[in-house]
């Protein structure tokens, strides 16, 4: 399919102006595709428009709890892109409101629109996790495919790149901290992916390279302990800095104050996502259902975290938004 033929299909990608979202809307964008945006606030998504030519992306309101809403913004879409999650909860901002509930409600209006679906998940969903945010997770993609069985679900890892909320948070509090904890003692195995081979994966979606029906992992080419992360970012930012090991019980009673900060920097549910590895599965893997299968080369930790955890080296401060 050419630039020329994609410019008649439109996307609508909700959430698309977070971390995730502005790559993925960048990708859509460099193919051509027309972008409808939906988000909460479409006043606050002006910094998409560059990623595009003029008319080519557009914001509107959408909120997963108003289904009139969401109907509006499916409506002539070709293909739907759910992309929206929480990290933790507040007010109405609960996860099964959000990432099940809110999920279904999506899927159902594109099915009702005749709209392909491409949820994104993540790695670790599940029905019987003792955290919330995965047993949410888990249900969502229930419900998505139950609303429309030929969806593509994608679940990756720790998602990184500029502003990410993984590398720039311990960077950052390794200029001020005297010590960074090892919650359980720091052997949580996680396989970060970069945000670009995400997008990428999404686009490969909407292009028909997914199978119908089926959920893809996306872990990029190496594993890594939650210590083994700790100290590349320490020798990243050049920081010597003491890895005290933190019990998961002691984690959570810390979490169980931390959670009511602004931004939480952790949380008790966090801390029970920290209990299980988060990596691809070896069942993903045997079954062609990760970025390799798309045709995707994953871009290591290695060559693309220094380019912004640099400046912390000098100013402190993690690198802006990429256009």
């Amino acid at each position: 399919m050419t630039e020329q033929d994609n410019l008649d299909r439109l996307i609508t990608v909700f959430g698309g102006s977070g971390f995730l979202g502005r790559h993925v809307v960048r990708a859509l964008a460099k193919r051509g595709y027309r972008i409808r945006v939906a988000v909460r606030r479409p006043d606050l998504a002006g910094h998409l428009q560059p990623l595009g030519r003029v008319g080519q992306i557009h914001a509107v309101q959408a909120n997963l709890r108003y289904p009139a809403s969401i109907a509006a913004a499916v409506r002539d879409a070709d293909v739907v892109i759910n992309l929206v999650g929480i990290l933790y909860e507040r007010g109405r901002q609960q996860f099964d409101t959000v990432q099940a509930m809110g999920a279904e409600a999506v899927a159902l209006a594109a099915s009702a629109h005749g709209a392909k679906v491409i949820h994104i998940s993540a790695i670790g969903a599940d029905e019987n996790s003792t955290s919330a945010y995965a047993r949410a997770k888990a249900k969502g993609e229930k419900l998505v495919l139950a609303a429309v069985p030929g969806a593509t679900i994608l679940r990756p890892s720790i998602v990184f790149g500029p502003e990410d909320n993984f590398f720039n948070l311990f960077a950052s509090l390794a200029r001020f901290a005297p010590m960074l904890p090892l919650i359980g003692g720091g052997t949580t195995r996680f396989q970060p992916v970069y945000v670009g081979d995400v997008a990428d994966a999404v686009v490969a979606a909407v292009e028909g390279q997914t199978k119908p029906g089926a959920t893809y992992e996306l872990g990029g080419p190496k594993v890594f302990t939650f210590k083994e992360l700790m100290e590349y970012v320490l020798a990243t930012v050049e920081r010597k800095r003491l890895l005290v090991p933190l019990p998961f019980f002691a984690a959570k009673l810390k979490a169980t104050f931390l959670q009511f900060m602004p931004k939480p920097l952790l949380t008790p549910d966090q801390v029970e996502l920290l209990r299980t590895d988060n990596v691809v599965s070896a069942e993903s893997a045997s079954n062609g259902l990760t970025l390799s299968s798309l045709g995707i080369a994953p871009r290591a930790v290695e060559a693309v975290v220094p380019t912004y955890l640099w400046r912390f080296r000098k100013t402190g401060q993690f690198q802006g938004r990429v256009a």
